[in-house]
Parts: C-alpha cells; structure tokens; sequence
C-alpha cells in the first residue's frame, strides 16, 4: 500500500505563486505515472498536470505555462509549482499514483487546499 501525503496548500493572493509537495511512502516513481488533481466545491476532480514513470510531462490547457510538474527520487516528492494564481485555481489539490504496469495499483492523498483570493 502506497501512501501519499500532499501539503503546501495556503490562502494566496491572486497573481501570487505557492508550490505543493507529495512524498510517497515508497520510491515508486520508476514504475508509477504521478499526477496532481484539482476539485472545487460542487465540481468533477480534474486532472491538473502528470508526469509519468519515463519522465514525460503533460499538463491541463487551464495551467500550461503556469503550473509546472517535476520530482526527486531521492526525496520521494513530487512537487507542484504554481505560478500566476488565480481564484479560479481555488480547490483541494490531491496527488495520485497509478502503476504503470498494473492500473488496479491507484492510489489517493488526502488532498490540500488552495485558496486565492484578495
């Protein structure tokens, strides 16, 4: 059982930056795709950025050139940096970890919020 702990959720205000972490119980990064998904009240849970076992990057048109994905193995973070917030990017941020190799291996953190607002 994976476990994945998030935080470097904060209030912000908006044009302001924050960068959220996600370290894993386990250096999982060589066999899993680790993305960071958003959820606002009443809303779907999107999918914000990813990165996966490879190394290959791929992000949400609403965050391209503002959010940026990366990790560090000896760390066993994830992290996501945020830049040009916007009270629209106001929701609880959850990291999540799918086995590439065997999808039913999917797992959850337990979220952290962002709040942008003046």
């Amino acid at each position: 059982q994976v476990q994945l702990v998030e935080s470097g959720g904060e209030l912000v205000q908006p044009g302001g930056s924050l960068r959220l972490s996600c370290i894993a119980s386990e250096n999982i990064f060589n066999m899993y795709s680790v993305g960071w998904y958003r959820q606002a009240p009443g809303k779907q849970r999107d999918l914000v950025a990813i990165v996966t076992a490879g190394g290959s990057t791929n992000y949400a048109d609403f965050v391209k050139g503002r959010f940026s994905i990366s990790r560090d193995h000896a760390k066993k973070t994830v992290y996501l940096q945020m830049n040009s917030l916007q009270p629209e990017d106001t929701a609880v941020y959850y990291c999540n970890a799918v086995d590439q190799w065997n999808p039913n291996r999917n797992f959850w953190g337990q979220g952290t919020q962002v709040t942008v607002s003046s």
